[in-house]
């Protein structure tokens, strides 16, 4: 999911009302943008109270920040951000992001370099909306079953389209340490996602 990059001539006016003190032009912002940025938080915190506690605090960065937003940005990439940051600072405190094993979710190989267990078949498109619904949930499921470390690398990079020097500048680490992290979040989340198939195939 690609963040937004472009602001609209709408967005403009809108900023500019926001930064002329306009309380309608900030409710509007929020009932435009909140439901976006409450999935963010939803996704990255894991818990609906700490979500919507994160956005509260988003909106109240932004409308205290508002008066320096730059005009040539985009206000929906602007308030993602300042969502993100927020998530990321309750995650901190909570030393959730601290770096923990993720050894027994990645995969094993043989002492011949052979990946152990049976080969799979090649991933099958949902054949029905239904099925692809309950595809998305599972995999929700299993993204949230990774340490915080690992998973807040895997959503700020896949999910949320952060550059590998926004999400190291996010979190507070190295480029090359995010690297490794995201190739090990992927390794377990392929580990943790292949049974699913055998489920979604034919009863």
């Amino acid at each position: 999911m690609e963040r937004p990059d472009a602001q609209s001539a709408d967005e403009i006016d809108l900023v500019a009302a926001l930064q002329a003190g306009d309380e309608r032009a900030f409710e509007r912002l929020v009932r435009d943008h909140g439901p976006r940025l409450f999935a963010v938080a939803r996704r990255m915190t894991r818990d609906e109270a700490a979500a919507q506690d994160c956005l509260q605090e988003a909106f109240l960065s932004a409308h205290k920040a508002i008066g320096r937003f730059e005009p040539h940005g985009s206000l929906g990439g602007w308030l993602h951000r300042i969502t993100v940051n927020a998530c990321l600072m309750r995650l901190r405190a909570a030393k959730r992001l601290a770096e923990t094993p993720i050894d027994d979710l990645l995969p094993s190989f043989s002492a011949e370099g052979l990946r152990v267990g049976e080969p799979r078949a090649e991933v099958r498109d949902p054949e029905t909306e239904l099925e692809a619904t309950r595809l998305k949930s599972m995999l929700r499921e299993k993204i949230d079953a990774l340490p915080d470390a690992y998973r807040i690398v895997l959503l700020l990079r896949d999910i949320e389209g952060y550059s590998t020097r926004e999400a190291a500048e996010a979190i507070g680490i190295a480029e090359g340490a995010l690297k490794v992290r995201l190739h090990r979040a992927r390794a377990a989340l392929k580990t943790l996602v292949e049974p699913l198939w055998d489920e979604l195939g034919p009863s």
